[in-house]
């Protein structure tokens, strides 16, 4: 069973910087595909960026260019790094490791004068 804890959530002014982490448990960590995912007040949970066991990025296209995400399988963590805030970027964030479908228990990121 794989858990995953975010942490590195926080308030942050509107053309800030903020870099989430994502720390996983059990050994299988480098063979999954890992993303994030934001869930703004009233909406329903929504993609932001993808990085494959290979190497693949991927983002949606409201972030491109401005978040980046990335890994280190030797801590067994993914990252996302997100610069240029806007307030629209409001929202809980979620790892999730796509083979498995584990969720962590989210971070709240408000972008915020």
């Amino acid at each position: 069973q794989v858990q995953l804890v975010e942490s590195g959530g926080g308030l942050v002014q509107p053309g800030g910087s903020l870099k989430l982490s994502c720390a996983a448990s059990g050994s299988s960590f480098s063979n999954y595909d890992m993303a994030w995912y934001r869930q703004a007040p009233g909406q329903q949970r929504e993609f932001i960026a993808r990085i494959n066991s290979s190497g693949f990025l991927s983002y949606e296209s409201s972030v491109k260019g401005r978040f980046t995400i990335s890994r280190d399988n030797a801590k067994k963590t993914v990252y996302l790094q997100m610069s240029s805030l806007k307030p629209e970027d409001t929202g809980v964030y979620y790892c999730y490791a796509v083979d498995i479908s584990a969720w962590g228990q989210g971070t709240q990121v408000t972008v915020s004068l």
